[in-house]
């Protein structure tokens, strides 16, 4: 067992086709049957129901009591949410105040006692800025990040220049946002589960989650480059890197992943989606460090080397 986790590279031509196959069918998905905006991204109408501190006899109202009272009205709830606080989330397509007004005529009808806590609206404009500012902040990100490690690793960019620490780690990003954009766009087409700033946030964080998981294993690279130097091939020092990190990033990703089951079976609706954007991403960032950002270092390196002998 021990000489297969000291040649986990060896094994990358297998991991390559799993995370091709897992990619693929992500970006099918996504291209199919794309992700659901929410109201964030679409602009719409977000009211909060509940009852007064005084009444004791109030129940709040059902799923399908508000949607008939939408109904009424002509509109349809895009979401329905029960809070920690005891009231009732309810976003649904564009309103106006006479509609709202005759959404809590029907609600008091079915659920006398229960009053208007709050309601927004997120216009069209808010919404396309939104969604420009979400894409800004990915991309940016990504640019910001292959900056950062090729500066980081020039020092050691005689077996595989810096640019290649680079792109590997931005690869492996886009692998890991790719199986959770997949993930969502099944759960949007089959469950109706909408994706808003939260998602975007949960993205974000899976990108710093697994660039540090990533730099974890590179900066173990670069200090047996350095140590090493030539005695061993390339392959065999990132295969004595990945062995002497492996239990540190499998224990740390456990913890997170620990908490986040419990986010799941705990934290409420509220919670529910975004924990698990984060739990997808974390075992693929935690995945994709070793067997993709890593493995593609050794893949770069023989390509370089097979070019220069060529040359020769």
């Amino acid at each position: 067992m021990k000489n297969i986790f000291e040649k986990l590279v060896s094994y990358r031509r297998y991991t390559y086709a799993l995370s091709g196959i897992i990619v693929a069918v992500s970006i099918a998905a996504v291209v199919r049957f794309g992700l659901l905006p929410g109201i964030d991204f679409t602009g719409g109408t977000l009211m909060e129901i509940g009852c007064t501190a005084d009444t004791t006899d109030c129940t709040l109202p059902t799923a399908d009591a508000v949607n008939d009272a939408l109904a009424q009205a002509h509109l349809t709830a895009a979401s329905i949410q029960k809070t920690d606080a005891g009231t009732l989330v309810i976003r649904y397509a564009r309103s106006t105040e006479a509609q709202n007004e005759q959404v809590m005529s029907a609600l008091r009808a079915v659920a006398p006692g229960v009053v208007q806590k709050r309601v927004d609206f997120i216009g069209a404009s808010v919404s396309q800025q939104l969604r420009a500012n979400a894409l800004k902040a990915i991309v940016i990100s990504l640019v910001v990040i292959t900056l950062y490690i090729a500066w980081a690793f020039r020092k050691v960019s005689f077996f595989v220049s810096s640019w290649g620490y680079g792109v590997s780690a931005i690869v492996a990003l886009i692998h890991d946002i790719t199986i959770v954009m997949g993930v969502f766009a099944l759960l949007g087409h089959y469950k109706g589960v909408e994706v808003g700033v939260s998602f975007v946030a949960a993205l974000l964080t899976v990108l710093g989650y697994s660039v540090n998981d990533t730099i974890v294993v590179y900066d173990r690279v670069r200090e047996n480059i350095l140590r090493l130097g030539k005695k061993k091939t390339f392959e065999e020092i990132v295969n004595q890197s990945i062995f002497e990190t492996l239990a540190r990033s499998v224990n740390t990703s456990m913890t997170v992943v620990v908490v986040l089951i419990a986010i799941l079976l705990f934290g409420g609706a509220s919670l529910f989606y975004f924990a698990l954007a984060l739990l997808i991403g974390v075992v693929a960032g935690t995945y994709s460090s070793i067997f993709v950002a890593t493995a593609l270092l050794v893949t770069f390196y023989n390509y370089r080397h097979r070019a220069r002998h060529k040359e020769a």
